[in-house]
Protein backbone atom coordinates (compact mmCIF):
# COMPACT_ATOMS: atom_id res chain seq x y z
CA UNK A 1 0.00 0.00 0.00
CA UNK A 2 1.31 3.66 -0.50
CA UNK A 3 -0.09 6.63 1.33
CA UNK A 4 -0.40 9.95 -0.96
CA UNK A 5 -1.49 13.52 -0.01
CA UNK A 6 -1.88 15.65 -3.07
CA UNK A 7 -4.39 15.44 -5.72
CA UNK A 8 -2.02 15.36 -8.63
CA UNK A 9 -0.45 12.16 -6.70
CA UNK A 10 -3.83 10.42 -6.76
CA UNK A 11 -4.96 11.72 -10.15
CA UNK A 12 -1.65 10.19 -11.63
CA UNK A 13 -2.23 6.85 -10.17
CA UNK A 14 -5.39 6.19 -10.94
CA UNK A 15 -4.67 7.32 -14.99
CA UNK A 16 -1.85 4.85 -15.06
CA UNK A 17 -3.64 2.62 -13.65
CA UNK A 18 -6.84 2.87 -16.18
CA UNK A 19 -4.71 2.85 -19.32
CA UNK A 20 -2.97 -0.52 -17.73
CA UNK A 21 -6.66 -1.55 -18.21
CA UNK A 22 -7.04 -1.88 -14.61
CA UNK A 23 -10.54 -0.88 -12.65
CA UNK A 24 -10.36 1.52 -9.98
CA UNK A 25 -12.40 0.98 -6.65
CA UNK A 26 -13.09 3.64 -4.62
CA UNK A 27 -14.22 4.08 -0.73
CA UNK A 28 -14.48 7.46 0.48
CA UNK A 29 -14.00 7.62 4.37
CA UNK A 30 -13.95 10.25 7.46
CA UNK A 31 -11.26 7.27 8.77
CA UNK A 32 -11.24 5.84 12.68
CA UNK A 33 -12.36 2.84 10.31
CA UNK A 34 -14.48 0.04 12.02
CA UNK A 35 -15.72 -3.32 10.41
CA UNK A 36 -18.64 -1.46 8.75
CA UNK A 37 -15.60 0.24 6.92
CA UNK A 38 -13.39 -3.14 6.08
CA UNK A 39 -16.87 -4.30 4.59
CA UNK A 40 -16.24 -1.69 2.13
CA UNK A 41 -13.08 -2.09 1.22
CA UNK A 42 -13.81 -5.94 0.83
CA UNK A 43 -16.25 -5.56 -1.45
CA UNK A 44 -14.12 -2.68 -3.27
CA UNK A 45 -11.31 -5.71 -3.32
CA UNK A 46 -13.46 -8.33 -4.41
CA UNK A 47 -14.66 -6.27 -7.94
CA UNK A 48 -11.74 -4.04 -8.61
CA UNK A 49 -8.09 -4.59 -9.93
CA UNK A 50 -6.89 -1.32 -7.92
CA UNK A 51 -8.75 -0.45 -4.33
CA UNK A 52 -8.15 3.41 -3.15
CA UNK A 53 -9.41 4.72 0.49
CA UNK A 54 -9.43 8.04 1.17
CA UNK A 55 -9.69 9.98 4.85
CA UNK A 56 -11.06 12.69 5.06
CA UNK A 57 -12.97 14.55 7.64
CA UNK A 58 -14.90 17.02 5.76
CA UNK A 59 -14.95 20.64 7.32
CA UNK A 60 -17.74 21.85 4.91
CA UNK A 61 -20.31 18.89 6.29
CA UNK A 62 -20.17 20.40 9.81
CA UNK A 63 -21.83 23.54 11.20
CA UNK A 64 -20.38 24.91 13.78
CA UNK A 65 -22.00 23.38 16.14
CA UNK A 66 -21.06 20.04 15.65
CA UNK A 67 -17.92 17.63 16.85
CA UNK A 68 -15.73 18.47 13.62
CA UNK A 69 -12.97 19.23 16.11
CA UNK A 70 -13.53 16.21 18.43
CA UNK A 71 -14.69 13.68 15.37
CA UNK A 72 -12.41 10.80 16.44
CA UNK A 73 -9.42 10.29 14.38
CA UNK A 74 -6.57 7.56 14.42
CA UNK A 75 -4.45 7.43 11.06
CA UNK A 76 -1.65 5.13 12.24
CA UNK A 77 -4.64 2.40 13.68
CA UNK A 78 -6.52 3.55 9.91
CA UNK A 79 -3.22 2.90 7.72
CA UNK A 80 -3.19 -0.85 9.62
CA UNK A 81 -6.18 -1.51 8.70
CA UNK A 82 -6.39 -0.69 5.18
CA UNK A 83 -3.01 -2.40 5.06
CA UNK A 84 -4.67 -5.37 6.69
CA UNK A 85 -7.79 -5.33 3.81
CA UNK A 86 -5.06 -5.18 0.61
CA UNK A 87 -5.77 -1.57 -0.48
CA UNK A 88 -3.95 -0.19 -2.74
CA UNK A 89 -3.66 3.47 -1.93
CA UNK A 90 -4.78 5.05 1.13
CA UNK A 91 -5.12 8.95 0.21
CA UNK A 92 -5.23 11.41 3.47
CA UNK A 93 -5.36 14.82 1.90
CA UNK A 94 -5.90 17.81 4.84
CA UNK A 95 -8.08 20.44 4.30
CA UNK A 96 -5.33 23.05 2.81
CA UNK A 97 -5.18 20.75 -0.10
CA UNK A 98 -8.70 19.96 -0.34
CA UNK A 99 -9.67 23.38 0.15
CA UNK A 100 -6.84 25.43 -0.54
CA UNK A 101 -9.29 28.52 -0.73
CA UNK A 102 -13.01 28.74 0.32
CA UNK A 103 -15.02 27.31 -2.15
CA UNK A 104 -17.23 29.56 -4.14
CA UNK A 105 -18.78 26.41 -5.88
CA UNK A 106 -20.68 23.85 -3.99
CA UNK A 107 -23.38 20.88 -4.91
CA UNK A 108 -26.80 20.85 -4.02
CA UNK A 109 -29.06 17.86 -4.80
CA UNK A 110 -32.96 19.14 -3.97
CA UNK A 111 -35.50 17.28 -2.87
CA UNK A 112 -33.62 14.28 -1.66
CA UNK A 113 -31.92 16.34 1.22
CA UNK A 114 -34.92 18.26 2.81
CA UNK A 115 -36.51 15.87 4.90
CA UNK A 116 -34.73 13.57 7.72
CA UNK A 117 -31.19 14.33 8.63
CA UNK A 118 -31.36 17.48 6.20
CA UNK A 119 -34.24 18.91 8.03
CA UNK A 120 -31.91 19.06 11.48
CA UNK A 121 -28.53 19.36 9.39
CA UNK A 122 -29.29 21.53 6.53
CA UNK A 123 -25.90 22.23 5.35
CA UNK A 124 -24.66 18.61 5.53
CA UNK A 125 -25.84 17.32 2.45
CA UNK A 126 -24.61 20.17 0.72
CA UNK A 127 -20.97 19.51 2.24
CA UNK A 128 -21.20 15.26 1.45
CA UNK A 129 -22.19 16.33 -1.73
CA UNK A 130 -19.46 18.91 -2.87
CA UNK A 131 -16.59 16.66 -0.85
CA UNK A 132 -17.66 13.87 -2.78
CA UNK A 133 -18.33 15.43 -6.10
CA UNK A 134 -14.37 16.18 -5.59
CA UNK A 135 -13.19 12.53 -4.65
CA UNK A 136 -15.16 11.34 -7.94
CA UNK A 137 -13.27 14.16 -10.25
CA UNK A 138 -9.73 13.27 -8.69
CA UNK A 139 -10.33 9.76 -8.83
CA UNK A 140 -11.74 9.14 -12.28
CA UNK A 141 -14.04 6.14 -13.99
CA UNK A 142 -14.54 4.10 -11.16
CA UNK A 143 -16.42 1.90 -9.08
CA UNK A 144 -17.68 3.96 -5.09
CA UNK A 145 -18.49 1.94 -2.32
CA UNK A 146 -20.97 3.30 -0.02
CA UNK A 147 -22.86 2.20 3.66
CA UNK A 148 -26.34 1.92 3.94
CA UNK A 149 -26.22 2.56 7.25
CA UNK A 150 -26.14 6.49 5.58
CA UNK A 151 -29.09 5.81 3.42
CA UNK A 152 -29.90 9.36 2.80
CA UNK A 153 -26.27 9.73 1.59
CA UNK A 154 -25.92 7.05 -0.57
CA UNK A 155 -29.43 8.36 -2.62
CA UNK A 156 -28.13 11.76 -2.58
CA UNK A 157 -24.36 10.68 -4.39
CA UNK A 158 -26.80 7.75 -6.56
CA UNK A 159 -28.68 11.40 -7.69
CA UNK A 160 -26.04 13.46 -8.07
CA UNK A 161 -24.01 10.70 -10.42
CA UNK A 162 -26.83 10.57 -12.55
CA UNK A 163 -27.64 14.15 -13.01
CA UNK A 164 -23.87 15.47 -13.62
CA UNK A 165 -23.16 12.13 -15.85
CA UNK A 166 -20.62 11.09 -13.84
CA UNK A 167 -18.72 7.80 -14.53
CA UNK A 168 -18.80 6.68 -11.44
CA UNK A 169 -20.90 3.57 -10.56
CA UNK A 170 -22.01 3.57 -6.94
CA UNK A 171 -22.55 1.19 -5.09
CA UNK A 172 -24.54 0.43 -1.78
CA UNK A 173 -23.38 -2.46 0.73
CA UNK A 174 -25.04 -3.80 3.97
CA UNK A 175 -25.41 -1.77 7.01
CA UNK A 176 -22.89 -3.53 9.71
CA UNK A 177 -24.37 -3.66 13.46
CA UNK A 178 -22.41 -4.95 16.35
CA UNK A 179 -23.16 -8.06 18.00
CA UNK A 180 -25.99 -6.27 20.10
CA UNK A 181 -27.58 -4.43 16.94
CA UNK A 182 -26.24 -1.23 16.92
CA UNK A 183 -25.30 0.21 13.91
CA UNK A 184 -21.58 0.38 13.82
CA UNK A 185 -20.56 4.28 13.55
CA UNK A 186 -17.23 6.11 14.58
CA UNK A 187 -19.44 8.18 16.38
CA UNK A 188 -19.98 4.97 18.73
CA UNK A 189 -16.58 5.97 20.59
CA UNK A 190 -17.78 8.68 21.82
CA UNK A 191 -20.53 6.73 24.49
CA UNK A 192 -20.27 5.82 27.57
CA UNK A 193 -20.94 2.41 28.72
CA UNK A 194 -24.43 3.08 30.02
CA UNK A 195 -25.04 5.11 27.07
CA UNK A 196 -23.53 2.11 24.60
CA UNK A 197 -26.36 -0.01 25.91
CA UNK A 198 -28.92 2.62 25.50
CA UNK A 199 -28.10 2.98 22.44
CA UNK A 200 -29.59 -0.34 21.31
CA UNK A 201 -33.38 1.14 21.78
CA UNK A 202 -32.98 2.43 18.09
CA UNK A 203 -32.85 -0.75 16.53
CA UNK A 204 -35.27 -2.18 18.99
CA UNK A 205 -37.34 0.44 17.00
CA UNK A 206 -36.93 -0.81 13.74
CA UNK A 207 -37.25 -4.77 14.91
CA UNK A 208 -40.84 -3.30 16.23
CA UNK A 209 -41.83 -1.56 12.91
CA UNK A 210 -41.03 -4.91 10.32
CA UNK A 211 -42.77 -7.10 12.89
CA UNK A 212 -45.32 -5.01 12.45
CA UNK A 213 -45.32 -4.78 9.14
CA UNK A 214 -44.88 -8.48 8.96
CA UNK A 215 -47.98 -9.30 11.12
CA UNK A 216 -49.99 -6.88 8.66
CA UNK A 217 -49.94 -3.38 9.36
CA UNK A 218 -49.70 -1.01 6.72
CA UNK A 219 -50.29 2.30 7.71
CA UNK A 220 -47.03 4.57 7.74
CA UNK A 221 -48.31 6.62 11.31
CA UNK A 222 -48.77 4.11 12.95
CA UNK A 223 -45.13 2.67 12.13
CA UNK A 224 -43.85 5.76 12.74
CA UNK A 225 -45.53 5.81 16.06
CA UNK A 226 -44.17 1.97 17.38
CA UNK A 227 -40.52 3.88 16.34
CA UNK A 228 -40.94 6.93 18.40
CA UNK A 229 -42.73 4.86 21.28
CA UNK A 230 -39.72 2.92 21.24
CA UNK A 231 -37.00 5.37 21.52
CA UNK A 232 -38.92 7.11 23.92
CA UNK A 233 -39.18 4.74 26.35
CA UNK A 234 -35.49 4.82 26.94
CA UNK A 235 -34.17 7.84 29.34
CA UNK A 236 -30.76 8.50 28.10
CA UNK A 237 -32.33 8.77 24.31
CA UNK A 238 -33.77 12.05 22.71
CA UNK A 239 -35.10 11.24 19.22
CA UNK A 240 -34.25 13.66 16.08
CA UNK A 241 -36.54 11.91 13.68
CA UNK A 242 -38.39 8.93 12.74
CA UNK A 243 -39.67 8.44 8.98
CA UNK A 244 -41.17 6.06 7.05
CA UNK A 245 -40.51 6.92 3.72
CA UNK A 246 -40.42 5.56 -0.02
CA UNK A 247 -36.92 4.05 -0.38
CA UNK A 248 -36.54 5.47 -4.19
CA UNK A 249 -36.91 8.96 -3.46
CA UNK A 250 -37.35 9.23 0.49
CA UNK A 251 -40.65 10.79 0.13
CA UNK A 252 -43.13 10.41 2.71
CA UNK A 253 -46.01 7.47 2.27
CA UNK A 254 -49.22 7.27 4.50
CA UNK A 255 -49.72 3.56 3.15
CA UNK A 256 -47.31 1.06 2.11
CA UNK A 257 -48.92 -0.84 -0.65
CA UNK A 258 -48.82 -4.48 -2.02
CA UNK A 259 -45.93 -3.48 -4.32
CA UNK A 260 -44.27 -1.11 -1.60
CA UNK A 261 -40.04 -0.09 -1.08
CA UNK A 262 -39.88 1.66 2.36
CA UNK A 263 -37.22 2.75 4.60
CA UNK A 264 -37.72 3.42 8.27
CA UNK A 265 -35.17 5.67 9.47
CA UNK A 266 -34.36 7.93 12.48
CA UNK A 267 -32.40 10.02 14.25
CA UNK A 268 -31.57 10.19 18.09
CA UNK A 269 -29.47 11.83 20.46
CA UNK A 270 -27.94 8.94 23.21
CA UNK A 271 -26.48 11.35 25.81
CA UNK A 272 -24.95 14.05 23.52
CA UNK A 273 -24.03 12.19 20.87
CA UNK A 274 -26.33 11.98 17.55
CA UNK A 275 -26.76 8.57 15.92
CA UNK A 276 -28.77 7.14 12.72
CA UNK A 277 -30.03 3.73 11.99
CA UNK A 278 -32.71 2.37 9.25
CA UNK A 279 -34.44 -0.41 8.07
CA UNK A 280 -35.53 -1.31 4.36
CA UNK A 281 -38.70 -3.03 3.99
CA UNK A 282 -39.83 -4.41 0.67
CA UNK A 283 -43.85 -5.21 1.06
CA UNK A 284 -45.00 -7.87 -2.04
CA UNK A 285 -48.37 -8.69 -1.34
CA UNK A 286 -48.68 -10.87 1.97
CA UNK A 287 -44.61 -11.66 0.98
CA UNK A 288 -42.44 -8.85 3.40
CA UNK A 289 -38.64 -8.78 3.26
CA UNK A 290 -36.74 -6.56 6.14
CA UNK A 291 -33.25 -5.71 5.49
CA UNK A 292 -31.85 -4.53 8.79
CA UNK A 293 -28.20 -5.16 7.69
CA UNK A 294 -25.45 -7.64 9.00
CA UNK A 295 -24.07 -8.43 12.10
CA UNK A 296 -20.57 -8.77 12.17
Amino acid sequence: MITVNHIAQLRSFCDDARRAGRRVGLVPTMGYFHEGHRSLMRAARVENDVVVVSIFVNPTQFSPSEDLDAYPRDLERDDAIARDEGVDVLFTPDTAEMYPRPPLTTVHVGDLTAELCGASRPYHFDGVATVVTKLFAITGPCRAYFGRKDYQQLAVVRRLVADLDLPVDVVGCPLVREPDGVAMSSRNAYLSAEERAAATALVRALDRAAEAVRAGERDAATLRGLVVAEVDGEPLATLDYAEVVDAGDLSRIDHLEDSTDVLVALAARIGKTRLIDNATIEVRGAQVRVDLGVRS
